[in-house]
Formats: C-alpha cells, sequence, structure tokens
C-alpha cells in the first residue's frame, strides 16, 4: 500500500510540474475536459498537425527460438586445444612490480621465456560444408598443437588448422568427416540494430547452450581491431562461446562471437561478433591458397574531434584526419596529404578512423577505390588503387618454408620516418608474429636489428642467414627503448 501512495504523489507531483512549465493551473487542466466540442474541431482545424497522428509501430512476434535452435544445434560444434603454456609478459612471469617483486620493473614490455608445460583451451565453431569444414575464431586455435572438433553426438575428430588470419580473427579448420548437418550461410549487411539475434555455443563447456537478444549497434570498431566492424549485441557470451555462430530471426548464420566488453572477465551485457561476409571472404582466401591477403591505404589516421573540425572549417567532427601518409603507399600515390580529411570511401561515409580502416580492410588488394577528401576547406575526389598490406598469414610452418613463415613472423623493411622515429639505422618490423617467434615473445611492432649479430636489412638476407641454421636463432629485437636478444628455436 505505501508503494501505491508513493507512486501516485510522484505522478501528480510529475503532472502538476507539466502544468506549471506550459503556464497552466491545476483547475485550468480540470477545465479543460469540459472544452465544447465545437472548440476542440476548431483547435484541431486551427492545427493540420491533429489531422494526422502519429501511427503506431505495429508488433511482431518472436522469432522461433525453438525451431532456431533445432534446426542448427547439430551443426554447432565444440572445440579442444592443446599447446604451449601462454605466459610471455614479464608481469606474469616475473611478478608485477605494484605486487612489491623488486625484478618486475626491470622486465616491463621485454618478451620473457615462457615456462614449459601444455595449457589446454576451449571454443566453439560451427559446420559450413558436408565434408568438414569448419569456422570458428583465430584466437581459439591460436598456438595450438593439437585441435579436437567435437559433434553434438559426441563422436570426436581431430582437426587440421587450413589456415588463421589473426588480424580478422578467422580460423578454418578441416575435419574428416562426410554428411555432416550444416548451417545456412545469410547475410550480415542485411541486419539492422534492433534486429532479434541467437547465440549457439558452450560457455565454460557447457554444450549446446543457446542465447537470445538483439543488435545493439554496427559497425563497431575496437582498440586493437580497426580492420573488423563488429556486431555488438546483447546475446549472452562468455568464455568458450567465441568462435559460435550467430543466428539471425530466420535461422541464418549473420557472424561470428568473438569478443565481450567486460570488467569482470565474464559477460556484462556488450558482445561483440564478426560479420559473416567478411568471415567468408577470409574463409574463401584461406581455403584457395592457405592465407589472407589484406589490403592497405597506407595511412595513419585519428578521428575528429570539434576542436579539431573547427580547425579544418568542417561543420561537424565527422571523417578520419590523415597524420601521416607512408611514402610510395596507395595514399601517397592517389595523392593523400597529411592534414586532408576522408570523408567517403568508395561513396560510403566515413564517420572517424576506426570506419575507414574497416571499410579498408574489406577490399581486397588492386581494387580501385574513389575517395572524397576535404582539403583547405573544400572537397575534392581521388582515385586509389589498393594496395597489400603483406600480412598473409601460412598455416605451412614446417622446415621447408620460407624464413618468414619458419620463423611465424611477417616482416617488411623499416622506411626512412620509421627508422628515424626508432633511431635505427636499418631493420625489419615485424607486422604480425606467431609460431616459433610469437612462443618466444616476440610482439608485433618490434623491429628485428640483427641475426646472431649480424644486422639484417631486409627478408630476404633474413631468410638467407635463417636457412643456414637447423635449430636456434638469436634475433636482436627493438621494443621502445629497449633492445633484448630473444632465442627462437626453430625446430
Amino acid at each position: 500500500m505505501q508503494l501505491r501512495t508513493a507512486t501516485l504523489v510522484w505522478s501528480a507531483a510529475g503532472l502538476l510540474a507539466v502544468g506549471a512549465a506550459t503556464g497552466l493551473c491545476a483547475p485550468a487542466l480540470l477545465q479543460s475536459s469540459a472544452v465544447p466540442a465545437a472548440a476542440s474541431a476548431s483547435a484541431t482545424a486551427s492545427d493540420p498537425s491533429r489531422d494526422a497522428p502519429s501511427q503506431p509501430i505495429p508488433l511482431t512476434t518472436a522469432p522461433n527460438y525453438r525451431a532456431i535452435v533445432a534446426r542448427n544445434q547439430a551443426a554447432v560444434v565444440g572445440i579442444t586445444t592443446a599447446g604451449p603454456m601462454n605466459t610471455s609478459s614479464a608481469q606474469e612471469f616475473f611478478g608485477n612490480p605494484s605486487d612489491g617483486n623488486p625484478l618486475g620493473q626491470f622486465f616491463r614490455g621485454l618478451p620473457m621465456p615462457r615456462p614449459h608445460g601444455v595449457q589446454h583451451a576451449q571454443g566453439s565453431g560451427f559446420l559450413i560444408s558436408a565434408d568438414g569444414l569448419v569456422l570458428t575464431n583465430a584466437h581459439v586455435v591460436d598456438g595450438a598443437k593439437e585441435v579436437t572438433v567435437k559433434l553434438s553426438d559426441h563422436r570426436e575428430f581431430k582437426a587440421k588448422v587450413l589456415g588463421a588470419d589473426r588480424s580478422s580473427d578467422i580460423a578454418v579448420l578441416k575435419i574428416d568427416a562426410h554428411d555432416l548437418p550444416t548451417v545456412h550461410i545469410g547475410d550480415s549487411d542485411q541486419l539492422a540494430v534492433g534486429d532479434y539475434v541467437l547465440a549457439i555455443g558452450e560457455p565454460f563447456g557447457l554444450e549446446e547452450t543457446a542465447t537470445a537478444g538483439i543488435v545493439s549497434a554496427k559497425g563497431r570498431s575496437l582498440p586493437g581491431d580497426g580492420y573488423v566492424p563488429f556486431i555488438q549485441t546483447d546475446a549472452a557470451v562468455n568464455p568458450g562461446n567465441s568462435g559460435g555462430p550467430l543466428f539471425d530471426a530466420t535461422g541464418a548464420v549473420v557472424g561470428i562471437n568473438a569478443q565481450i566488453y567486460s570488467n569482470s572477465g565474464g559477460y556484462q551485457g556488450v558482445s561483440f561478433a564478426i560479420p559473416i561476409n567478411l568471415a567468408v571472404q577470409i574463409k574463401d582466401q584461406i581455403v584457395k591458397t592457405g592465407k589472407v591477403a589484406h589490403s592497405r591505404l597506407g595511412v595513419e589516421v585519428q578521428t575528429l574531434d570539434q576542436s579539431l573540425a573547427d580547425s579544418f572549417k568542417l561543420k561537424s567532427p565527422t571523417g578520419a584526419l590523415v597524420a601521416k601518409v607512408v611514402p610510395d603507399s596507395a595514399a601517397a600515390q592517389a595523392g593523400v596529404k597529411v592534414g586532408d580529411v576522408i570523408l567517403k570511401f568508395n561513396g560510403n561515409p566515413v564517420l572517424d578512423a576506426g570506419q575507414l580502416s574497416a571499410r579498408v580492410g574489406v577490399a581486397a588488394p588492386g581494387d580501385k577505390a574513389s575517395l572524397e577528401i576535404w582539403r583547405d576547406g573544400k572537397p575534392i575526389s581521388l582515385t586509389a588503387i589498393i594496395g597489400n598490406a603483406a600480412k598473409a598469414v601460412s598455416a605451412d610452418e614446417s622446415p621447408d618454408a620460407s624464413a618468414p613463415a619458419r620463423l611465424g613472423l611477417a616482416l617488411r623493411p623499416l622506411n626512412p620516418e620509421e627508422r628515424r622515429q626508432a633511431g635505427v639505422a636499418g631493420g625489419l618490423i615485424v607486422e604480425d608474429a606467431q609460431g616459433r617467434a610469437a612462443e618466444a615473445g616476440i610482439q608485433p611492432g618490434d623491429v628485428v636489428l640483427s641475426v646472431d649479430g649480424t644486422p639484417v636489412q631486409s627478408v630476404e638476407q633474413l631468410r638467407n642467414m635463417v636457412q643456414e641454421h637447423s635449430k636456434q636463432i638469436a634475433l636482436l629485437i627493438q621494443r621502445g627503448d629497449l633492445r633484448l636478444f630473444v632465442p627462437v628455436t626453430l625446430g
């Protein structure tokens, strides 16, 4: 009874507050109910907007979640992996300085040797062909020496990793089986905010778990993942869901569950999925060639705020502000300059820096792209031939592979500006690291300066030097202002 009284009190207070704000008092509000019909009709005639009241949005029925699960759960698989223990950070290995460990401050940011051991991980995936092709996240199988796929009927198969692409976080597996159930691939471009979605996976190893929600946003750019225009949902996703499918209301796969935003490590209402259209593009490249070629425009960009927009005479803070143009890149050849603001890419608006990265990322190397640029207070149009990001990662790391693949590194020479900033005369910058090099602690952004004490200037030189070794090699790497020799076992 007390709750009802309080509710009525607040309701009355709200009504009186509205009346006061519009210049009416309580008696006037009461009298308004007695206005003659003729007066009401006159008011309607004088206010044309009353002739066409806004129509309520029609109600729709919820999807048949039971049917979606029944149709697809047999095509959703569990994935378990076994690989070297992943404890490369100095804080994990030597302790954090804030914990009182006196050694921690000397090892912050350096690649350290990993303790021996095997760790096991779990994830999800789904069958896209009756002969055993499986889609999942690259981070699910990252560093794995053994991958096992478990079907809904509890059969287990050893899986071969056909290829894994870290930039998009997509991996393709193959198991030796036939006549398997498969999902139906949908069109993620047709999704809209508010659409129903359903996720199926194995959170915490709990098989065939279904959770539902809606699309909360599209085209999300996350720190470190500017290439992927994520689908944000509120469908519950937890550890073990990674790599599982996200279905739309028709039961078609529109995304691959990949990440959550969390302060606790568990689900807190914000999940992210990789659009299936992007995943299929990556899958096709992996199946065809075993590697992925990403596109590259060759600019460093930042998002504008209102102050920057005012400085560049823009009406609103939208677009990607060019802070650096890489020499001889696609952008440089097209005539892009530092200080330009990229407003559109292939006719599609660019709202911020992350969106430009996503739009360039889904293009193919060699494609012709139209750019709308804001320069000197007016728009201009440019055309660029998209370059290759040289981040292709092969699944083959056999001893007969090339030196970079044998090490697990994707490398390129530093340009003059990068050499100046790093304070070095030469070297190779690491664009991607996995396999042997990642196990040793080498990370993207590191600069390889020498091999066994001999300065290295080109990828070809590194290849020749690695081929002369059979077991181990020592790479001198620079990370920021720190240098360290890192031993890498070649196997």
